[in-house]
């Protein structure tokens, strides 16, 4: 029975928090055969953050799930091989917009009295792309990219990972995280699935560039974000509520006897 209490009080003063977040960075794609890409920079993201912190071990793995609308993409030259210098080369860039469930593991440990939280991130990510564009300079075509079941991947999965460190200011937190996803699925189909693109000529010439689509084109991202958020249970951790004694003056006593 005391063990049982002493476990429901650690539980009450454990930490259930709820942010928002948004984000800034970078993505690309690990095409394969590889092909000359560059990075896509000033990509965004945001979303909703949902965080289990216990109070001990002072040293502990949170747990914690999120749901993020996250920009992605790739830039790649088709035909760099018919030019001399890399500066003329003419890109075709794909931007997707995907829903993002990064499922977390967060090693962390805490400074100043439980005010300052710096961590580690772990994540087994799953995905789902919602829309696209593309722009290709070699044909000077641009518009909305046709997902197609035969040629295109929604679904897919990876890994992230990252770390931060979260300022706590009474039940509000306010925090700074770097994160790394690193794509497992490819966003198109390998050529055993999809052998040619005669068709997306004819139906959108320019949609897509590869004549023999790759064997594997997974994406990555990395993202630097701001997050606010707010700490539902009140008690909060034990130092915090404990009040400050008032510090007892130092007391002379002088003896005007010998003895």
């Amino acid at each position: 029975m005391a063990t049982v209490l002493t476990m429901t009080a650690f539980d009450a003063r454990a930490q259930h928090t709820l942010a928002v977040t948004g984000g800034y960075g970078m993505t690309t794609s690990r095409l394969y055969p590889a092909q000359e890409t560059k990075a896509i920079w000033g990509v965004w993201s945001g979303g909703l953050s949902w965080r289990y912190y216990s109070e001990r071990p002072r040293f502990v793995g949170g747990f914690g799930i999120d749901l993020e609308w996250m920009q992605r993409g790739y830039s790649y030259a088709p035909y760099a091989s018919l030019y001399e210098d890399k500066k003329d080369y003419k890109y075709y860039t794909r931007r997707l917009n995907s829903l993002i469930l990064p499922i977390v593991w967060q090693p962390h440990f805490y400074m100043l009295r439980h005010h300052v939280r710096v961590y580690l991130e772990a994540a087994v990510t799953f995905s789902y792309n919602f829309s696209s564009t593309f722009d290709n300079e070699e044909t000077q075509t641009s518009g909305r990219y046709t997902f197609r079941t035969v040629r295109d991947n929604r679904f897919g999965f990876g890994l992230a990972g990252g770390g931060g460190i979260d300022f706590l200011i009474k039940q509000v937190e306010i925090g700074v995280r770097v994160r790394y996803d690193f794509g497992y699925s490819d966003i198109l189909r390998n050529r055993n699935k999809y052998y040619d693109n005669t068709l997306d000529q004819q139906k959108k010439p320019g949609e897509n560039p590869f004549w023999y689509t790759p064997l594997r084109s997974p994406l990555d991202n990395l993202t630097i974000s701001l997050k606010v958020g707010f700490r539902f249970n009140k008690a909060g951790f034990r130092e915090w509520n404990v009040k400050r004694q008032p510090r007892e003056k130092n007391k002379e006593v002088f003896k005007f006897s010998l003895d």
